[in-house]
């Protein structure tokens, strides 16, 4: 779901005051054909709950998988999507672009 940066945010820290585990995603680098921009964001809770995008729908259920790992360690990480790894296809990514994300915990 597209959202504004500021509900993406907000809704962050409404969470987390609710005491929900909670992780940030970002689209660091995209290069070619990306469905999203430099600077998306998808914040995601502990149930799997998510408000926002990083790839338009693509790759976002990946990304919520990988953010529960990162709520669940506390450990952030980058994660690399595109049309040369075979993952790309199994998530939908078949735009010909590549996109990076960062997912991190929020505190």
């Amino acid at each position: 779901m597209f959202a504004r940066e500021d509900d993406v945010l907000d809704a962050a820290e409404r969470w987390r005051r609710e005491g929900r585990g909670v992780a940030l995603a970002t689209v660091l680098e995209t290069w070619g054909s990306a469905p999203r921009p430099v600077g998306s964001r998808l914040v995601i809770d502990d149930a799997g709950n998510f408000l926002g995008s990083v790839s338009g729908g693509c790759v976002e259920g990946a990304v919520v998988t990988e953010a529960l790992d990162v709520i669940a360690s506390g450990v952030p990480k980058r994660i690399d999507f595109g049309v040369a790894d075979a993952a790309a296809w199994t998530v939908g990514l078949s735009c010909g672009g590549r996109i990076s994300v960062y997912v991190e915990p929020v505190a």
